[in-house]
């Protein structure tokens, strides 16, 4: 998971919890998480992916949780965000706090759902902003997703993060989409 993101920031520690395959139970999930309003299904998982990482020591060190931040627009229709319930949930497992007003996605993004690998970078070049870059000083953070295809959403949240000083990202995310 880690060489997603080898030489596009300094990854601490990365981890997904379950493999995405088209026609898999992982896809269902995803999409009664995403596209169906099944929001307490995050909450669910969540934990469960706390649970058993818990043991691994995978959030030693971890000073907050940051899920990535819908766009206003599309949390609207959504009525939330998947990856806060999604941080909300290992939260309650790892008593680690979680900052879902630190980031914001200042651009409107079309799905990536459809769109190949350049595309999909290019989507999401340059639409997230730190709001309080003070408070995640000096500190290690663990950046949240629901599904990690290319890494271009973890990685534009990341460069959001760049001019925070001392900064350590690590990140999770509930899937990992196959690359074929």
């Amino acid at each position: 998971m880690e060489r997603n993101f080898w030489g596009k920031f300094p990854v601490e520690r990365a981890a997904s919890f379950l493999y995405y395959a088209k026609g898999s139970v992982v896809r269902q999930l995803l999409y009664e998480l995403k596209y169906y309003g099944n929001k307490e299904i995050g909450g669910f998982l969540g934990r469960y992916m706390a649970a058993e990482l818990l043991p691994s020591g995978f959030f030693e060190g971890i000073d907050y949780i940051l899920p990535v931040p819908l766009h206003r627009k599309k949390e609207r229709l959504r009525g939330y965000n998947q990856s806060e319930w999604l941080a909300k949930g290992v939260g309650s497992v790892t008593s680690i706090p979680v900052l879902s007003d630190v980031m914001e996605r200042c651009k409107y993004t079309e799905t990536q759902t459809h769109k190949g690998l350049y595309e999909r970078w290019e989507n999401v070049c340059d639409i997230f902003v730190c709001n309080t870059p003070a408070i995640l000083q000096g500190k290690h953070v663990l950046l949240i997703d629901d599904v990690l295809t290319t890494g271009a959403t973890i990685v534009s949240c990341s460069d959001a993060l760049k001019d925070v000083a001392d900064i350590r990202i690590s990140v999770l995310t509930l899937a990992l989409a196959g690359q074929g």
